[in-house]
């Protein structure tokens, strides 16, 4: 039997497959936006993915990158999972865009709490977490070119929000020799007429500091003098240590323009549940178009995940199991005490004790550890010790000789994980002796 056709088939299929070739060849890349050329988040970055790849070829990784407490054994209140699962068959449909009533009068209580004075229910709005309302709110402010204030170190979905939306961020220096409280002559200083907002992240993250009242009252004679909104992020008020307490900016004056975030990741270790809130305070009437765009953009997102909404009012006016683990003898505390010694005894490390939060942000010395590329500092350090930490410049702090840390593994895992970083650093210093 000939074989002709089959030739002639296959010669036919290899001229399809060498156009369809030469076609790919020559189509357009397909690229992603312009707007994310100045778009930052190092916390889930490239290093974050070769982490994974090393826990695919069978490794342990001790993950101390990111604030998710899960993994570590801190799990929600078990009467907010409960309440979450009650009212789960009833959460099927939308709610209102802004958010459940019910969570919004708990958040509406809890501002009382706070001492925020004139916020009603439709001050507030619920998010997919602080980062969507993050993101939202820039997003509703902005102009191409417009100006933000931003902390240097940040939490860096701020830059990157900012950017974004089309605004530029200026970054603000945190001064590490006063306990990384911002440099009020620094904010002057880069304020221009461009200048629309300041945000202030109020526990830090990633310093862990917590703002005293006077700092926070120059901040609003800062914002009052050039009319600038003042951003609250102040996830993490409640993870407080040593008898702290927490003042939010906005219960300073009700002549000023703030919007506050908070949510239930941190404090009710609910990260997953995806529930925050921001909540617009003082002087609204000047700022109704703003507003006006809020909740256009809370409408085209149609509502939040209405499940992780239901567990807001259980959790705000229920009991405060956090107390417990910031308490002295708390779990946390004892975690922060025991990072921060065993940090600060290896040589060359230095780090302000946080007040709040549940992060170190240690400096290294740059004479013993000449770092160029922090990143590739990390790098190197997941590839030898299987730790994973992220650098300070993921946090757009200038210089590549700090990074950023959680302590929340249990102590013995925190010890040994410490450990292999201080293992690491002994022998980056060793090679670099004399250098």
């Amino acid at each position: 039997m000939s074989t002709t056709p089959n030739l002639k088939v296959a010669e036919s299929v290899g001229g399809a497959a060498g156009a369809a070739c030469t076609d790919a060849a020559a189509m357009r890349a397909v690229r992603k936006s312009h707007k994310l050329a100045d778009v930052c988040y190092d916390i889930r970055g490239p290093v974050l993915e070769r982490a994974k790849q090393l826990e695919d070829e069978g490794h342990r990784v001790t993950k101390l990158n990111i604030g998710n407490l899960a993994p570590f054994g801190f799990e929600a209140p078990e009467e907010i999972v409960v309440d979450v699962i009650m009212n789960l068959r009833g959460a099927s449909g939308y709610t209102d865009s802004k958010g459940l009533f019910s969570a919004r009068k708990a958040i509406m209580h809890y501002t009382q709490q706070k001492n925020i004075a004139g916020v009603g229910i439709e001050d507030i709005y619920i998010g997919n977490g602080v980062s969507e309302l993050i993101v939202m709110s820039m997003q509703a402010l902005l102009n191409n070119g417009d100006e933000v204030l931003v902390p240097a170190p940040d939490y860096p979905l701020w830059t990157a929000a900012v950017s974004l939306a089309g605004g530029t961020p200026v970054h603000y220096v945190c001064d590490e020799q006063a306990d990384w409280i911002p440099d009020i002559a620094d904010i002057k200083r880069k304020i221009s007429s461009n200048t629309r907002a300041i945000v202030i992240i109020n526990p830090n993250n990633p310093t862990g500091a917590l703002y005293p009242d006077e700092f926070l009252k120059q901040i609003l004679e800062v914002a009052r003098q050039h009319q600038l909104i003042v951003f609250a992020d102040e996830i993490y008020d409640k993870m407080l240590y040593d008898g702290a307490t927490h003042t939010s900016i906005a219960s300073l004056a009700d002549d000023v323009l703030c919007v506050t975030m908070n949510g239930l990741s941190k404090n009710y270790r609910a990260c997953g549940y995806r529930a925050g809130w921001m909540v617009v305070s003082g002087e609204k009437r000047h700022a109704r178009d703003y507003i006006e765009g809020l909740d256009m953009l809370a409408s085209m997102r149609l509502c939040s995940n209405v499940p992780g909404q239901s567990g807001i009012q259980t959790a705000l006016g229920g009991y405060q199991s956090i107390t417990e683990l910031v308490a002295p003898d708390g779990r946390l505390t004892r975690q922060r005490d025991l990072a921060f010694d065993l940090l600060t005894q290896i040589p060359g490390v230095s780090c302000v004790k946080p007040k709040a939060t549940l992060y170190l942000f240690p400096k290294l010395d740059q004479t013993m550890y000449p770092i160029q590329n922090d990143q590739q500092f990390v790098l190197e350090l997941l590839e030898a010790e299987k730790v994973l930490i992220v650098q300070g410049t993921g946090f757009n702090w200038a210089q590549p000789d700090h990074f950023r840390l959680v302590f929340l593994p249990h102590e013995d895992d925190l010890r040994d994980a410490v450990g292999r970083i201080a293992r690491f650093l002994d022998h980056y210093r060793k090679r670099h002796a004399g250098g």
